[in-house]
C-alpha cells in the first residue's frame, strides 16, 4: 500500500511539473510574440495618440514632430522605471534645448500616486495616464519598463524592453540629436 501512494504522489507531483513547464513555455512564446509585434514596429511611424496630461492638459504625441522623443512606459509599483525617472529628468533638462522631448506613459490605474512621484522626483516632462489601448498600439505593453526612442521623423528607432542601459540610452540619443 505504501508503495502505490508513493507512486501515485509520484506522478502527482510529475505531472504537476510538467504541467508547470508546458505553462511556462507558453508564457515563453507569448512574450517572444509580444516582443516581435514591438519589434516590428521598428523604422515605421510611432502610433498617434492623444492623453491628457496630470495637470489636464491635452498631449498628443504628434506636436513632437521635429523633435527627438524618448517614450517610456512606466508604472510608480515598477522598481526598475522609478529608477530611470530621474536620469529622463536629467536628461531633459540638459538636451530639451536640443530637441530632446521625454514624454512618459504611466500605466498605474490611478493619477493621485503617479502625481505624488513626479512631484518627489521633480519630473520635468509631461507624464500621461495610459491604458490598455495606449499599450496596444505599441504592440502590447505587458513588462515594465518599455522605452522607445522616436527620430525627428517620428519614425521609432529603438526599443527597449526592461530597464536600460541609460549610458547606452544616451548614446543612441545623442546621435538622434546629432550630437558626438
Amino acid at each position: 500500500m505504501r508503495r502505490s501512494l508513493l507512486a501515485a504522489l509520484l506522478l502527482c507531483t510529475l505531472a504537476g511539473a510538467q504541467a508547470d513547464v508546458q505553462a511556462g513555455v507558453q508564457a515563453s512564446a507569448q512574450a517572444g510574440v509580444e516582443s516581435r509585434a514591438q519589434a516590428s514596429l521598428i523604422g515605421k511611424t510611432a502610433p498617434e495618440f492623444v492623453r491628457e496630461d496630470l495637470s489636464g492638459k491635452q498631449v498628443s504625441l504628434a506636436e513632437y514632430r521635429g523633435k527627438v522623443v524618448l517614450l517610456n512606459f512606466w508604472a510608480t509599483w515598477c522598481a526598475s522605471c522609478v529608477t530611470e525617472i530621474p536620469a529622463f529628468a536629467s536628461w531633459q533638462k540638459k538636451y530639451g534645448g536640443r530637441g530632446l522631448q521625454v514624454l512618459g506613459v504611466s500605466m498605474d490605474d490611478d493619477a493621485p500616486p503617479v502625481r505624488a512621484l513626479c512631484r518627489k522626483l521633480k519630473v520635468n516632462y509631461p507624464v500621461v495616464m495610459g491604458d490598455e489601448n495606449v499599450g496596444e498600439l505599441y504592440g502590447g505593453v505587458l513588462g515594465l519598463p518599455v522605452t522607445y526612442l522616436i527620430d525627428r521623423e517620428g519614425r521609432i528607432v529603438r526599443h527597449y524592453q526592461g530597464e536600460v542601459d541609460l549610458k547606452r540610452l544616451e548614446r543612441e540619443m545623442r546621435g538622434l540629436l546629432g550630437e558626438p
